[in-house]
């Protein structure tokens, strides 16, 4: 499981390091991607075959199916960590989360999510104010 939060750099070329504690959990291949909220996800590959085979499952007439699955696969990429437990983020995906040199890590239960620290700031004292998450919540069943 995917938790905490860090800060991590992305270097010239485009790389950005993974959490040490979290970099077995990705040796079998993972796949990072767009996500919601506008930041980038890194889904170790057994997660990631999960998702794919739920949006399989959507029916492809319905427009909603098609645009998320347009939205996850169309800039979805594998990736290897290398020795040093780092990985080159596409720059689309560096692009799309707005995304320099400093990078929030974000453990997401099955994902890691990559945020600008202004967007992760203004999200998390959002998510902060306890009516805000009590609004979220509700229906949930948690």
């Amino acid at each position: 499981m995917f938790t905490g939060e860090y800060r991590h750099t992305v270097d010239e070329k485009g790389r950005l390091a993974v959490p040490a504690r979290f970099r077995a959990a990705l040796a079998e291949g993972a796949q990072v991607s767009k996500w919601i909220d506008r930041c980038a996800a890194l889904f170790p590959k057994a997660d990631w075959d999960v998702l794919a085979d739920k949006t399989a499952a959507l029916p492809v007439t319905d427009t909603n199916s098609r645009t998320f699955q347009r939205f996850l696969f169309g800039a979805a990429f594998e990736i290897t960590l290398d020795r040093q437990g780092r990985f080159v983020l596409p720059s689309v995906l560096r692009e799309f989360a707005q995304l320099d040199a400093e990078v929030v890590v974000v453990g997401a239960r099955n994902r890691l999510e990559f945020w600008s620290p202004e967007n992760w700031r203004k999200y998390s004292q959002q998510m902060d104010q306890p009516e805000v998450l009590a609004e979220h919540l509700q229906g949930l069943g948690i």
